[in-house]
């Protein structure tokens, strides 16, 4: 199970975490980001203790989308020692957001 993310906790747990991250911006009602749940939740299984990897609700959390100027979801970011390294929009292949991993 992947990650939960909120405006409280991201600065700890995303900025100031040991690993790097990947965070799903996404809401309940969006299509393509229902298509990218499933890639999320393998990703985290399959690189817990090595990237933390969770989503944001951006109807929930709208902050932290805004701080980091999410106009389309589902948008993934990754961070590396609180610095934002990467960011994909839209529906992607799971082996695209693996090579972006594995490249950390």
């Amino acid at each position: 199970m992947s990650f939960q993310f909120t405006d409280m906790n991201f600065k700890k747990e995303a900025l100031e975490a040991d690993m790097p991250v990947l965070v799903d911006f996404y809401a309940d009602w969006c299509g393509p980001c229902k298509m990218m749940a499933p890639v999320i939740d393998e990703l985290a299984k399959e690189y817990e203790g090595k990237v933390k990897i969770g989503k944001l609700n951006v109807d929930d959390n709208p902050e932290t989308a805004r701080q980091y100027r999410v106009m389309t979801i589902p948008t993934l970011i990754i961070y590396k020692n609180g610095e934002l390294v990467d960011t994909v929009v839209g529906v992607v292949a799971k082996n695209a957001l693996k090579e972006k991993l594995d490249a950390l």
